[in-house]
Order: C-alpha cells, then sequence, then structure tokens
C-alpha cells in the first residue's frame, strides 16, 4: 500500500501542482493583514470545518502531524509536535515520541495527556460533542498514552492513509485538564502552543494574533502579528488588496481578479495557483418528501448541463472541470468517458432533461412544484454556482427559491438541523487529496455527523472499508467506482457541481507561504514573512 502512495503522490507532484516556492533569507517583524470572507462559528477545530474558522486560528495551535508547508503537492506529511514515529511490522500500531518543551500560552508544558485527550475528542467523542470528522479515524481502536513523551495509536486494520490523517490542520492540541473541566470550552476560548497568541476577536471586523515570544520552535515566527479582517464582499477583498490594506486571502480570487489586479498593480502583486480539492454539493435531506424518493433526487442530477457550466463558469467563477467523487486528473479520478455514464453526467443534455421530467412525474411531483435551496453567504462560488442550480432546475418544471444564510451561522442554524431544510449548498474540501479523506464524508449519517444527506446507506458504508483496506490499487479503483456508482447514480445520494481551481493573490512584500491543492493547509503562518 506505501508503495501505491508512494506512485500517487509522484504523479499529482508531476501534473497537477505549481513548483515550490525558492528559498530566502527570512526578515523578521511587521504584522500580516489579510481577508477572510467567512468568520468561525465557534473555535473548536474538531467541531467545525469551514476556512472561517481554520484561517484566523490555526495559528495559535500547533497539531501532532503537519504537512509539510514547503511542499507544493500538499500530501507529505512531517512532525509538528511529534519528533519522530514508527510503524509496527503488522501496521497496526503507531507510536509517536513527542517533543519536549512545548509549552501551552499560559506556560504549563504540553504532555501526551493533552494528545490523547484532544484525539479522543476527535475519535471517541462523549455525547453532545460534535466531531464532524470521527469517520476518518473508523481505523482507530485506541490511543494510549504510555509516558509524558510518548502517544501510540492502535488500528483495527491497516491503513495507507493513517499518517495523512493524523496531518489534519483540524486536529487542534488542546490542554487535557480544560477538556476534563468543560469539552465545550474550546468552542469559545483559546489555549494552544502555537507559533502566535490570542490577542482579540471582534465580530463582524476582525482578529488578532501576536508573537509568541516562548514558541518551541526556535527562530519562528517570523511575524510580529497578523490581523484578519473579515470581509464577506469579493469585490472589497479585491479592493483591499489593490489598495494594499490587505496583503493575502487564502483561500481563492478569480481568474478574472487576477487580471485586474495584475494591470492594476504591475510588480507589486503576484499570483500562485493550484488545482484545488474542493468542491461544492447539494445535500438532499432524505428525511423530507418528496426529497426521501431516489427518483426525485436522481432528476434533481439529470437537470445539470455540468459539461456546459464548466466552459462558462469557469471563466467567471473559481470553478473549472466536471468531478466524480475525486479531483479530476488525479489517479483515482474516474475518467471523463465513463463519468459520462453516471446519472446527470450524460453529455446529451436534452435526453437527460426528458428521463429528469419522466422521474418527476413517477414520483408524482408535480408541474411547478416548489422547495427552497438553503446557500451559505459566501459569495464565490456560492453565488454563481446556486444561480445555475437553480436555473438548471426550473428547465425541468421546478419553481426553486434562495434563502441565503449568513456564513458563520450557516452549519449552526440549517445543516445540523435535518427539519430547518429541504435541499441546501454543501461542500466536500480534503486538506490531502487522498479517498480515505475525501469520501468518508458520504457514509451513513449514524457514522459521520458531517453526512447532511441524513441517510443510512451500509452499502456505502461498506464500500468505504473495503476500499480503504485495499492493498492493491486495481482492487481499490473497483471499491471506488462501485462507490461513486451507488452514491452519484443509483441513489443520488449527494449531487457534485464543479471542481475548483485556487489562484492566491499575494503583495510583493509576503514571502514564505507555498500554495496548495488545500486552503486548509499553511495556516499557521510560522514560515510567512514581510520583506521591508
Amino acid at each position: 500500500m506505501m508503495k501505491q502512495l508512494v506512485g500517487f503522490l509522484a504523479v499529482v507532484a508531476g501534473a497537477l501542482f505549481a513548483i515550490p516556492l525558492q528559498a530566502q533569507t527570512p526578515q523578521y517583524g511587521g504584522e500580516l493583514v489579510f481577508t477572510v470572507p467567512s468568520e468561525p462559528p465557534s473555535y473548536d477545530g474538531p467541531r467545525e470545518q469551514t476556512f472561517g474558522l481554520i484561517h484566523p486560528i490555526a495559528p495559535h495551535y500547533n497539531t501532532l502531524l503537519r504537512v509539510d508547508p514547503t511542499d507544493p503537492t500538499g500530501t507529505k506529511p512531517i512532525g509538528d509536535i511529534a519528533e519522530s514515529w514508527t510503524e509496527s511490522s503488522d501496521h497496526l500500531t503507531f507510536t509517536f515520541k513527542l517533543r519536549r518543551g512545548v509549552k501551552f500560552h499560559d506556560g504549563d508544558e504540553m504532555t501526551s495527556k493533552d494528545v490523547k485527550a484532544s484525539y479522543d475528542k476527535i475519535i471517541f467523542p462523549p455525547e453532545g460533542v460534535a466531531s464532524v470528522r470521527k469517520a476518518t479515524y473508523l481505523v482507530v481502536k485506541e490511543v494510549e498514552a504510555p509516558d509524558p513523551y510518548t502517544i501510540r495509536f492502535k488500528l483495527k486494520w491497516p491503513s495507507g492513509a493513517f499518517l495523512q490523517s493524523l496531518a489534519s490542520p483540524w486536529n487542534f492540541i488542546y490542554k487535557a485538564d480544560i477538556l476534563a473541566k468543560d469539552m465545550h470550552w474550546y468552542e469559545s476560548h483559546i489555549m494552544g502552543t502555537g507559533p502566535f497568541t490570542f490577542v482579540e476577536h471582534v465580530k463582524g471586523s476582525h482578529w488578532v494574533g501576536k508573537k509568541n515570544p516562548n514558541y518551541w520552535d526556535k527562530g519562528k515566527p517570523y511575524l510580529d502579528g497578523y490581523r484578519a479582517l473579515f470581509v464577506r464582499s469579493h469585490s472589497a477583498q479585491v479592493a483591499a488588496v489593490r489598495g494594499e490594506r490587505s496583503l493575502t486571502q487564502f483561500r481563492s480570487f478569480t481568474p478574472a481578479d487576477k487580471e485586474a489586479l495584475t494591470n492594476a498593480m504591475g510588480d507589486k502583486i503576484k499570483f500562485q495557483e493550484s488545482a484545488w480539492d474542493c468542491i461544492l454539493l447539494v445535500a438532499i435531506n432524505h428525511t423530507k418528501k418528496p426529497f426521501d424518493d431516489k427518483r426525485v433526487r436522481r432528476a434533481l442530477s439529470l437537470a445539470l448541463d455540468r459539461w456546459s457550466a464548466a466552459e462558462t463558469l469557469s471563466k467567471i467563477a473559481i470553478v473549472k472541470d466536471v468531478a466524480g467523487i475525486q479531483v479530476p486528473g488525479t489517479p483515482w479520478a474516474t475518467p471523463p468517458e465513463e463519468l459520462k455514464k453516471l446519472t446527470g453526467y450524460w453529455p446529451d443534455i436534452d435526453k437527460s432533461r426528458a428521463e429528469a421530467r419522466r422521474l418527476l412525474k413517477e414520483a408524482g411531483v408535480p408541474e411547478g412544484f416548489t422547495f427552497t435551496f438553503y446557500n451559505r453567504g459566501t459569495p464565490m462560488p456560492y453565488e454563481p454556482l446556486a444561480i445555475w442550480l437553480i436555473d438548471q432546475w426550473r428547465q425541468v418544471g421546478l419553481n426553486v427559491k434562495q434563502q441565503v444564510v449568513e456564513a458563520a451561522a450557516y452549519y449552526g442554524t440549517v445543516l445540523r438541523k435535518p427539519d430547518a431544510f429541504d435541499v441546501a449548498m454543501d461542500f466536500q474540501c480534503g486538506y490531502i487529496v487522498e479517498p480515505d479523506l475525501d469520501i468518508y464524508k458520504f457514509i451513513s449519517h449514524d457514522k459521520n455527523d458531517d453526512n447532511y444527506g441524513y441517510y443510512t446507506d451500509r452499502v456505502l458504508d461498506e464500500l468505504y472499508e473495503k476500499q480503504s483496506r485495499a492493498t492493491d490499487a486495481a482492487e481499490r479503483t473497483r471499491y471506488l467506482r462501485q462507490f461513486e456508482r451507488r452514491l452519484l447514480d443509483e441513489e443520488a445520494h449527494y449531487l457534485m457541481t464543479l471542481q475548483w481551481h485556487r489562484i492566491i493573490p499575494q503583495n510583493a512584500r509576503v514571502h514564505g507561504w507555498q500554495i496548495t491543492p488545500s486552503h486548509y493547509l499553511n495556516n499557521q503562518l510560522d514560515t510567512v514573512w514581510l520583506s521591508k
């Protein structure tokens, strides 16, 4: 399996991603100001899934492993607070030695007790405590802390993606004593070991962090501090970069933004681009009629002309290719000609929409049936994709109204309450291009809180485990194709739109930051510096 993974990384490195940045001598000082289009619903990494949390909050924390911040593929795990690790010969035990002298911002030393408590919260959350990534760790049997500087994971079966899963940027190391008193404390407070300490959060305005003078990685960070400005309007974000009130934005700008900023700023602006392990989805609530009927769900997919949309929307939004369950062009992705055989991917859109109308009629859905499509209040690419979706559905006789919900509240007030919506915009964004991490979202809701279709499908659950355990690439591919066919075609549990494409603007003064296919990576800011 490890040989298979190495081969995978070699392909994606050569085919999809930007070259690494050239090394320069860092300078100390300055405040990095950047915009964030969304705001954190809470401060708790294991609970949330929005970049609106990661971008302002990640600099306050460390993780056990991290993705190498110099690796443009975003696939190479290295130690963060882990100094070294070993894997048993049967691949069922991973043992990590922790760095000594790592301190929380209150001065207390971090030990394996804190790491175990943090991972127990993620993998085995008690009742009433949300962990949207617990399904990623179905393979984990137990987490042990045999001594203060050793942490051990015991697995139920071998997993070639386990190290990658431990490099999740969401897996903040929390203080065990705090969790023992209140498992919800971190939802509204900050206490980490990261390169920057917390200064203030003014809701609707900004987030400020300052340099941690006692950071364990001596010589870092280079910045005196950072300031995240919460700016919902995309045009206002672009204007802030153009006016140099913001030095960067870590999510993405559009192709048109790149052209406009280059024309306006010349050599004061630079850009990094990458494929993006991110896609907008349509969550269809299986607990609501008529969406409990797979004929209706299939009709919603059949109405979409994805191939034409890829040509038109890619010119105005941060989307590009038609996608299945994996990033197009990567080794696990279904080739386009095979994808075209699935429901909703037929190249003949007239045939597809005729079948959609037939299925709706057969399911008893009347012409002009009205439903509300809930959308997250993040302009790009949520707005253009929602306009496209609603137009497509109207062409098969559906009357769809849009309700936009403020981004920070969206997952708390809409998607986490199955009685609150019928159909809604959702997303799947990975931090590493790896099937185990990219498709866990779609297993049954009782195994994954992040499944907002609220369905139970034991066939999908079984296929997920089979592909995860497969040590042969061809065998794993077969299981992935079966998973994709059941998810998108046979049951139409979720609908895919278009894969994203990432374009990051940077003021020429910004250095030491490398783009990857994930907007969740490289946000600790310990490697970033500003030239004078």
